[in-house]
């Protein structure tokens, strides 16, 4: 029976579609990563709550999660602190909840300058964690996904990578590399029913763009032809689609949720 069927028999028989899998949400203890692990979990799915400071945002996303009748954990791991902490973190994850199938490659950070006047340590470090810090939680959750002959890795990129933005050349870099790495990955790993693909955010409202200013704000809604900011609400489904029976057949795709600002 193939993975799509064996999904579409478990909603059949009452089931959640997800359950049984494990996730593992980067960057989940606030904003987007938040709603997509409590998406996951409502799809079935025990998810592993990654954050980097806000243990208190973690602790909150997991109590979500676990209302959802699923297992949860929280994990402390800066993603850009090297392969060694991503190998560290995937292997606690696995010793409780077990191997990670599903993967969201969520968390981020932006240091914002003009290319001029952009030092090195900030272009290292957005690269480092956006870009870098992907490729090797990746890594260390593909043997899993190799060995299960199943798995989901699902990107979140930027519309930034596909449309630039003046101040944000190392942001933009990294996640236009990201989807570089979606597409090779995806032909790379294909052939064992792991799929991997990337959601490419617009402007999605968050503590981070409240802090933009309502002019910023103004100016941005009249870039986008839905005239409005996205929500969580708009992502987060999107990513639940993919990791489930849905998303069976769709790999090496980059997938826009900008309300219309980059046309595909």
């Amino acid at each position: 029976m193939s993975d799509a069927s064996s999904e579409a028999a478990s909603l059949e028989s009452g089931g959640a579609p997800l359950s049984g899998r494990v996730a593992l949400v980067t960057g989940a203890s606030r904003g987007i990563g938040q709603a997509i692990a409590i998406a996951l979990a409502a799809q079935g799915a025990d998810v592993a709550v990654n954050y980097a400071n806000s243990e208190e945002g973690a602790r909150a996303t997991a109590a979500a999660v676990e209302a959802e009748g699923v297992r949860s954990m929280i994990v402390r791991c800066d993603v850009g602190a090297g392969s060694g902490p991503a190998k560290a973190m995937v292997d606690e994850v696995t010793q409780q909840l077990g191997a990670p199938a599903i993967l969201v490659n969520n968390a981020g950070i932006t240091r914002d300058n003009l290319v001029m006047r952009m030092s090195d340590e900030d272009w290292d470090a957005v690269v480092r964690t956006d870009l870098s810090g992907a490729f090797q939680i990746t890594r260390a959750c593909l043997r899993g996904m190799i060995r299960g002959r199943w798995g989901r890795v699902i990107n979140i990129g930027s519309v930034v990578g596909s449309m630039g933005n003046p101040g944000q050349a190392n942001y933009a870099a990294a996640k236009a590399g990201l989807a570089g790495f979606t597409r090779a990955l995806a032909k790379e790993v294909g052939s064992r029913s792991i799929t991997v693909n990337l959601i490419a955010p617009g402007f999605i409202e968050t503590d981070i763009t409240a802090a933009l200013g309502e002019d910023v704000i103004a100016a941005v809604r009249q870039q986008i032809p839905l005239g409005r900011l996205g929500g969580t609400e708009d992502v987060a489904p999107l990513v639940a689609f993919l990791a489930g029976a849905g998303g069976a057949y769709i790999t090496g795709q980059v997938i826009h949720v900008d309300g219309g600002m980059v046309p595909s």
